[in-house]
Parts: structure tokens; sequence; C-alpha cells
């Protein structure tokens, strides 16, 4: 299969919220209102300080796969680490290596930086085939726990 990994413009946008309800579904079984979520994704694609996303396209244009990565200052490391998130590979493009290459971007890119630390990514804990792909390319377990306020309406 024939991919290339380019940065998500504005008109990716559409592609990128079914992308996010369809990961919600199939990761949570939660719905993401489009009212949230489609102003969530356009406001990173509009504001770099957000964030940015990572597509694999194929020789049509068609998207394949997609990740978002954001940023995380550490005082104790003194650099930015950069977290992967919104990671998702439609069902027929998976296990071709789309997720290895988007994920490799992404190394290049904060390596590239000049100020990054390292990366990072959450997962759902019952996520055992995500939590293997992320172990066989090099991510290891971190000893942290997440914890969180959810103040969203929804």
């Amino acid at each position: 299969m024939s991919f290339q990994i380019v940065p998500a413009q504005m008109d990716d946008a559409q592609c990128i919220i079914d992308f996010n309800q369809q990961m919600a579904v199939e990761t949570e079984d939660r719905r993401l209102p489009d009212d949230v979520i489609g102003p969530g994704v356009r406001d990173v694609l509009s504001d770099a300080n957000k964030g940015l996303y990572l597509l694999a396209k194929n020789d049509r244009g068609d998207i394949l796969g997609q990740l978002m990565v954001t940023f995380e200052w550490s005082d104790w490391r003194n650099g930015m680490f950069w977290w992967i998130q919104s990671v998702y590979v439609a069902p027929t493009a998976r296990r071709k290596g789309i997720y290895r290459s988007l994920h490799e971007r992404v190394r290049s890119m904060a390596r590239d930086s000049g100020q990054a630390c390292g990366i990072r990514l959450y997962v759902e804990k019952e996520n055992i085939g995500a939590q293997k792909t992320y172990e066989d390319i090099g991510m290891k377990h971190s000893h942290y726990l997440m914890y969180e306020e959810d103040w969203s309406t929804r």
C-alpha cells in the first residue's frame, strides 16, 4: 500500500472529525457531538500553538490514518514533550505500517525541533493491540498513572 505522511490542512477537517468520532466509539463506546469535536479539530488546524495533525494519504488523496500532536513543557527536563493523541487508522488500512510511519515522522520532527525531550501518549488500559504496537516501535510503559477532572459538559 502506497501512502505519504503529510500535515493536515483545513480541508481535511471533516475526515479528521469523522475519524475521531469513529475512534471514540471503537475505543470508549463514546459519542463525540459534532458541535464540540468540529470546532475542536478546526481550532487545532487554525492555531499551531494548540497542536498539529499528521495524516497518511494514499495516491488518490484518501486519508488512511491520522494522529494529533500537542506540546507540554517539562521544567524538570527543560524541554517539550510531544504528546501523540487522536490516533486512528481506517479499518481497511490497519496492519500496513501506517501508524509506524506516522510515529516515525513525529519522532523525526520532534528531534529536529531541538526543543523536544521525548514523546508521550496515553492508551486505554484494555486496548492491548495498540499497546503492543507502541511497544513494537520502541515506546516503554511509563511509571506514571493519569488522573483527570473532566469539565466537559458532554
